[in-house]
């Protein structure tokens, strides 16, 4: 998939710390949600990352309100994240609704469950 299909979201610290981008990224990808299949990165449930401090703060949404893999998941990010940046992670768990418009990876989708 090309850059331009992609929709790759931006967080502070690609300003403030672009060296710890990729790494995060590629720590983060490997939590997934095991309903869906799809990665944290692919599905866009990261929607931000800030220094604050010595440490940083991680704005994350779950596909669901209740889903029964969020407490799960968010802990696997924390660790992940914490694992990248060598820095303590916050974690602030967001209740606005998930849509397929937040996936950075529309194609991803292309398995066919939803049409």
């Amino acid at each position: 998939m090309s850059d331009e299909e992609r929709n790759e979201i931006r967080w502070n610290i690609h300003e403030t710390h672009p060296d710890l981008v990729q790494p995060l990224r590629d720590k983060l990808a490997e939590v997934a949600d095991p309903e869906i299949g799809l990665n944290v990165i692919q599905l866009g449930l990261i929607r931000r990352v800030e220094a604050e401090g010595e440490n940083f703060k991680m704005y994350v949404i779950l596909t669901t309100p209740f889903c029964p893999y969020g407490p799960a998941m968010i802990d696997a990010i924390q660790k992940k994240a914490q694992e990248a940046l060598n820095k303590t992670v916050v974690i602030e768990l967001g209740m606005e609704p998930w849509d397929f418009s937040l996936m950075e990876d529309p194609g991803a989708m292309d398995w066919g469950m939803y049409m």
